[in-house]
Formats: C-alpha cells, sequence, structure tokens
C-alpha cells in the first residue's frame, strides 16, 4: 500500500501561496511570490534531492499541476533529479475541470477524492508525493488520508496570502518524527499524522 507524503513550503506566518516566483500565484493581488528564493542554498537542494528520489507518484491540486506543467516538462537534462521524476512518473490531479492534460503521465482524478486516494495507495508501492497543494493537503488531512507532512518554515513574514491553516482547518494531531534546520535557517521537520488533537488541563498543586 502507497503511503501519501506531503511537502510544503511556508512562511513564519503560515503563508504557502507562490514560493517559486514572482507570477507563480498572484490571486488576491499577492505581491510576494519568489518568497523562497533567497534560502535556497546546499542543505535545502540536498533534501529537496532526497525527497525527489522517492516516489512512485504524484498526486497534485490542480493549480500546483498547471504551475508544474508549465515548467518541468521543459527541463529535459536526465540528470536533473527533480525533472526526471515528475517528468517520468505517473502524476494524478483530482479535477472536474481538467480536460486532455499535454504533460505526459497525467491522470485525472474525477470522483470522490476520499475514494480515489484511497484506491491510488492501494494500487501503488511506495510514496504518493504531493508537492505544494496546500487546499488538496487540507482536504486530505480532514479525511484522514495523508500519512506523513514534511513542513518547511522559512524565516519570512508576509502578512497577506493564502494561508496552509485558516479558520476552520480541521482539528489535527501529528507526531514528530525528525526535523533539521538549513544554514539558512529554514526549519525542515517531519511529522505523521496522529489523529485528533487531546486535551487537558494545568492545575495547581492542592497545597497551593
Amino acid at each position: 500500500m502507497g503511503k501519501l507524503v506531503s511537502t510544503l513550503f511556508v512562511t513564519l506566518d503560515g503563508v504557502y501561496q507562490a514560493p517559486g516566483g514572482p507570477q507563480e500565484d498572484t490571486r488576491g493581488g499577492f505581491v510576494h511570490g519568489g518568497w523562497s528564493f533567497p534560502y535556497a542554498e546546499e542543505d535545502f537542494g540536498r533534501f529537496v534531492n532526497e525527497v525527489f528520489a522517492r516516489p512512485s507518484a504524484f498526486l497534485l491540486g490542480r493549480r500546483t499541476y498547471d504551475i508544474f506543467a508549465s515548467y518541468w516538462p521543459k527541463v529535459t537534462d536526465p540528470g536533473d533529479p527533480v525533472a526526471s521524476q515528475l517528468n517520468g512518473l505517473p502524476k494524478f490531479v483530482p479535477s472536474a475541470t481538467l480536460e486532455d492534460p499535454a504533460w505526459a503521465g497525467t491522470t485525472v482524478l474525477r470522483g470522490d477524492l476520499a475514494q480515489e486516494v484511497t484506491a491510488l495507495k492501494d494500487r501503488t508501492d511506495g510514496e504518493i508525493q504531493v508537492h505544494g497543494s496546500g487546499a488538496l493537503v487540507r482536504s486530505l488531512l480532514a479525511r484522514d488520508l495523508l500519512d506523513t507532512l514534511h513542513l518547511l518554515t522559512f524565516p519570512v513574514v508576509l502578512g497577506s496570502g493564502f494561508r496552509l491553516f485558516p479558520e476552520g482547518a480541521v482539528p489535527t494531531a501529528f507526531e514528530h518524527t525528525g526535523g533539521s534546520v538549513t544554514g539558512a535557517g529554514v526549519s525542515i521537520q517531519t511529522y505523521d499524522l496522529k489523529g485528533r488533537p487531546e486535551y487537558g488541563e494545568f492545575t495547581l498543586p492542592e497545597d497551593a
């Protein structure tokens, strides 16, 4: 059975919108696109290459798919560890509007998200990776379908943009399974889905 693994870039204030470039996603008049670029150094690159050494398939939200499809097919260097995987492995996109995708290896998932993704996990060995796709990740978490989250937090606050966990997100608990900090200060932390949060209370000692 496949394992669904998400890798997401966020700012200190939780923004995931357009980390890769100024024109990547300008919805809402977002003017901060490309905010991850100054932190792309050796440690960061090593982690990304390690992630892209493991996938068996990709599950991408529609907007992330469109962004990737406009760029990665043009990267034809067989030695590029990211392009070779994205171009060569199966890609699945939950969408009711995507017709006849031109990127080779793409399958559109049109049915119920939980059923489609559960079936995909059942028939896939290894990692099914989700990159970006914040809205899709929230939907997967709400349905307890995501197994692991690699959350990369960049030392910058933007003050606007789409946030990964806005008001109304499904309460979710995670188990921390590892992490590191790059030389540029990016916190790379890995969490496995644990379920719903548990609650308690701090009380004063009896004799206080």
